[in-house]
């Protein structure tokens, strides 16, 4: 088995930046969902709710990230911040601190949402934790739902494709990692396993939802609901949720590349 893809997503619920490495941290892959709109309320935001989210393009510099949609006009931020200010934003049932990014920022998403928001960002100093039901003491994550990194293999994604009318791409699903050379949905039962140095952890399934049927190139959800639909129809649990993929947590960090070995250590 090989690693085919990584995959990161600076803005949560924009589109991603495809890499050939990636340095692996604890809280996942470098840059990774390191940036985040929320609402007045510091509520977070995302395409669930807004769709044309997923068509922001970002772009990183050496020391900057640009954002723009269709070439259109961009903004620009620091990749670091010596800013001490902090207000509190909730991802989920999660809360925890974040440091404004600006009101060039805002200014620019408020006007492409046509609402008042604003965007923060995680400092490498500021924590939120990992469900401790899943993980351990000390765990962490940035603003990724819930965890540091998820996997699919590109197997799974052929069956789908299989069972669709219409295929469609594995950006559909964003995943950080792709790993091909399996079954279809044998990253279900990998506990724990290695690419290249780096181990990580298989804790949770990953519960797919409406997001999965908006297209990344035009922002539009998918009318009939798919390819989330079909999944549903053999990948839903007897609680409701639809299963695509496995959420991780490093367990030894490192860089990861492409065409990287992907090695089982255990399964569940």
């Amino acid at each position: 088995m090989t690693l085919t893809e990584i995959n990161i997503y600076p803005i949560k619920s924009t589109r991603r930046i495809a890499l050939d490495a990636a340095e692996v941290l604890a809280r996942g892959l470098r840059w990774d969902r390191y940036w985040m709109l929320v609402d007045g309320a510091g509520e977070f935001i995302t395409a669930r709710t807004h769709p044309t989210l997923a068509c922001i393009d970002t772009a990183l510099g050496s020391d900057s990230l640009r954002i723009s949609v269709n070439s259109g006009a961009a903004v620009e931020l620091p990749l670091h911040t010596d800013t001490p200010d902090t207000l509190s934003v909730r991802v989920w049932r999660d809360r925890c601190e974040a440091s404004p990014a600006g009101h060039e920022a805002d200014a620019w998403f408020s006007d492409y949402l046509g609402i008042d928001c604003r965007l923060v960002r995680m400092r490498d100093d500021l924590r939120r934790d990992v469900d401790p039901a899943y993980g351990r003491p000390g765990d962490e994550v940035s603003f990724a739902d819930g965890f540091p990194l998820l996997v699919i293999g590109a197997a799974s994604l052929r069956d789908l494709n299989r069972r669709l009318v219409a295929p469609v791409p594995m950006t559909r699903f964003r995943p950080n990692l792709v790993v091909d050379g399996a079954e279809p949905y044998a990253e279900d039962n990998w506990r724990r396993f290695r690419i290249g140095a780096v181990e990580f952890e298989g804790v949770k399934h990953c519960g797919r939802c409406v997001f999965t049927t908006v297209d990344p190139a035009t922002g539009i959800r998918d009318p009939q609901q798919e390819p989330l639909r079909t999944l549903a129809g053999y990948r839903k649990t007897p609680n409701g949720r639809v299963l695509f993929g496995q959420n991780l947590i490093p367990r030894k960090p490192g860089v990861i590349r492409i065409g990287d070995r992907v090695e089982i250590l255990e399964l569940a």
